[in-house]
């Protein structure tokens, strides 16, 4: 395998920098590097586009953050309720979309649905954006005003109220103070503070319980306090976690699959007709495609359903013991290397598929170049087209895995190297050249 790997290392960067066997010069290698870097910019800003398309969780399910923070909260059921309440109002000032609107603007142009769930809950929201409600809420925020004012003003006084009892303590004379109030002042207006602080307290308890108790708030927080629904919205909300990457790669692979066949036909074609810059330039996006789809499926290796899958029976399995997971990562990541190896050698470096094309059309057998019929050397590149046969000994077509005087299977021959000895060419049956696309039959 690492021979391979080698072997395909070496091919990558030669077709990646060559045009019919000879290097390209530097300008035209930079035009060709500008190119790429250019090309790969648009596909993977191509891949963010498609994958934001299909709606994520939280667009679909916009209400489930805001419905489990509430449940999450651990403050009495009255102090968070009445939080809520005031920011619900609050976040729907005069001029802005209601929530409703909000929640069908964050999925115009994506894939999928809204919950229909939240659509409720909007509604439900909506509703209790009154001028009632409103007046109340702006009745709150003066008094909340006033009482934060009257308490920087009582945090005032009373650092100068125990500067003054250290004055009379030190029997100092009220002229001499430095302080611009008297002790006992300061007492009493710390005092008639507190009591407008009380008063002001009262008055924000009594809208806010106003508040809670109009029907279309008490419509809303039913809604919020309905285990049943909270409970469904919560099982779609994680079943669409679990397989919005899953979606995302797919939509991803889709967008890439197209483009990595287009470039591969182009550059197979490119090939058999020796459109050497053709082959260099499609050699190039192949390469550019394949590179983004091999990080989007390691992506979706790491966060997809393979991955929550593998996770979950480890832990059912084993606790919580998660990193047994890279264990078996370690194992897949570098089994689908190899296929990838395969693959490829299948497809762009099959050196048989590529030397039985270049015998039926008379071209060498390495750079692809046209020969004459009875060429044993390539004039282009030096390749001895021939190999001796093992069990007839006479010369048959190098790469290709039989005889063509005897029919006996060849083992595979992969040294692009020039024999020692200049063997006589065979002879070819008359009427009958090395680029027909017939079968070529034995002399006596």
């Amino acid at each position: 395998m690492l021979a391979q790997l080698r072997r395909l290392v070496r091919r990558f960067f030669r077709k990646s920098s060559t045009i019919d066997r000879e290097p390209i010069n530097k300008v035209s290698l930079i035009v060709i590097i500008l190119i790429d870097i250019f090309i790969l910019v648009n596909v993977f800003s191509g891949l963010d586009d498609i994958g934001r398309w299909p709606l994520s969780p939280s667009q679909a399910y916009p209400c489930y953050s805001e419905w489990q923070n509430y449940r999450a909260d651990t403050r009495p059921t009255v102090t968070k309720t009445n939080a809520l309440l005031r920011q619900a109002i609050q976040d729907q000032e005069s001029g802005l979309p209601s929530f409703r609107q909000r929640y069908e603007q964050g999925v115009v142009g994506h894939l999928g649905q809204l919950s229909d769930t939240c659509l409720a809950y909007a509604d439900h929201k909506d509703a209790i954006n009154t001028s009632a409600n409103q007046e109340r809420l702006q009745g709150i925020n003066q008094r909340q005003a006033s009482i934060d004012r009257l308490t920087q003003a009582n945090r005032e006084i009373r650092e100068q109220y125990d500067s003054s009892l250290l004055e009379q303590i030190a029997g100092q004379e009220p002229g001499q103070s430095i302080l611009g109030v008297q002790a006992a002042a300061a007492r009493e207006t710390l005092e008639q503070n507190d009591r407008q602080i009380a008063t002001l307290e009262t008055e924000i308890s009594r809208l806010e319980q106003e508040l809670r108790t109009t029907p279309e708030s008490e419509t809303w927080l039913a809604t919020l306090n309905d285990e049943a629904t909270f409970n469904r919205l919560q099982r779609a909300y994680e079943h669409s976690s679990f397989w919005h990457p899953s979606g995302r790669f797919l939509f991803q692979a889709l967008f890439l699959l197209p483009l990595i066949a287009l470039a591969l036909w182009v550059h197979i074609t490119a090939q058999s007709r020796n459109y050497g810059l053709i082959s260099l330039m499609s050699w190039h996006l192949l390469v550019i495609f394949c590179v983004p789809l091999l990080f989007k499926l390691f992506e979706f290796l790491q966060v997809g359903v393979i991955f929550q899958f593998l996770a979950e029976a480890v832990t059912a399995l084993l606790g919580g013991l998660l990193f047994l997971v890279n264990y078996l990562y370690i194992l897949l990541i570098p089994l689908m290397g190899f296929g990838i190896i395969k693959l490829f050698q299948q497809l762009v470096f099959n050196t048989k598929r590529q030397a039985a094309n270049r015998v039926q059309k008379s071209k060498c057998i390495r750079c692809a170049r046209k020969l004459h019929p009875q060429d044993a050397y390539c004039p282009h590149c030096g390749f001895y087209q021939w190999v001796e046969c093992s069990e007839c000994h006479g010369l048959t077509y190098c790469h290709l895995p039989y005889c063509r005087l005897c029919g006996t299977g060849q083992t595979p021959h992969f040294a692009d190297k020039v024999p020692v000895s200049t063997p006589e060419p065979p002879d070819l049956p008359s009427g009958t050249s090395e680029g027909s696309g017939n079968e070529p039959m034995a002399t006596n």
